[in-house]
């Protein structure tokens, strides 16, 4: 991971995003990671991860070097979460223990992908329902889009947000004139939608900024903007954005508590995060602990 965080800042950051979009399908079990065969339409081309998510290359280099030190160890599954938690540590956010014994699946779903992601169009009251049916709160929902404080987004997600919030040919008046007009310049009507822009004021750090843009409504996308726009998750964003240690706290247990999802499918671990294992051993869950290393 430090690795990869010298040869690109941002690939860390797209590392961290996997687990998010692994866990929230299926649960936490590395569907996400494989590819599509001639039976199976797998999740990487999903309308949330299509052209999105990347940096897949720096987990087959953390399983490459897994495999060499410990062989049928560590799942897949196992090593998103671990990694996902290095990532933010990389950047200066917090550290907390992750639980292992996680098993890689058998198969992975385009339509189970398409069905629960949300789009970055979404407003607060989709996401707290969402996040609700994982058991996750409020709170879980306003810490855990905190990851954003980190990376990157393509103008492609918001180009609505400044020409037609709504359908209303009108920009999203959330959005504060200053900051407007320079999403303007780097995301011009007609112009290239991947191009890239910071997700918060600091991009490669992992600190409380993202909640003090949203305040100042210099959120970069609509799903970042209606946590203060909605007065249900607002106070939260405000909390957060005065207390950062506050905002680690919940982050850390959100992460842990969106670790925990299972479907209770059958799995094994994986050789190749990409590919199923040939013969498809079957072993147990068993969830342990990992412990930092003095």
């Amino acid at each position: 991971m430090k690795k990869a965080m010298r040869k690109e800042a941002r690939s860390i950051a797209s590392v961290m995003r996997l687990q998010f979009h692994d866990c929230f399908v299926n649960g936490c079990d590395a569907s996400l990671l494989l590819d599509d065969t001639p039976n199976m339409v797998g999740e990487k081309l999903a309308l949330s991860n299509i052209d999105s998510l990347r940096s897949y290359d720096v987990v087959d280099e953390v399983k490459e070097a897994l495999e060499k030190a410990c062989p049928g160890v560590v799942s897949c599954a196992d090593l998103l979460v671990i990694a996902a938690r290095d990532a933010v540590v990389l950047s200066g956010g917090p550290y907390w223990e992750v639980k292992l014994g996680r098993l890689d699946s058998l198969t992975a779903s385009q339509e189970d992908s398409n069905k629960i992601m949300p789009s970055p169009r979404s407003n607060a009251t989709y996401l707290i329902d969402l996040f609700s049916r994982f058991n996750l709160s409020v709170q879980d929902l306003v810490a855990l889009s905190g990851s954003h404080s980190i990376g990157k987004g393509r103008c492609f997600s918001i180009v609505f947000r400044l020409y037609n919030q709504s359908g209303s040919g009108r920009p999203d008046p959330a959005i504060e004139p200053s900051f407007r007009e320079k999403l303007d310049k780097l995301c011009p009507l007609g112009g290239d939608g991947n191009v890239t822009g910071d997700l918060d004021a600091t991009p490669e750090i992992f600190d409380n900024q993202y909640f003090k843009d949203l305040v100042n409504g210099r959120g970069f996308l609509n799903s970042d903007q209606t946590l203060f726009t909605y007065p249900i998750t607002r106070e939260y964003v405000r909390v957060f954005s005065i207390n950062q240690e506050s905002f680690f706290k919940a982050f850390a247990q959100g992460m842990i508590k969106m670790g925990d999802l299972q479907s209770g499918r059958p799995g094994e671990i994986r050789r190749n995060c990409r590919v199923v294992n040939s013969h498809r051993p079957r072993v147990e869950v068993l969830f342990e602990t990992s412990k930092r290393k003095e």
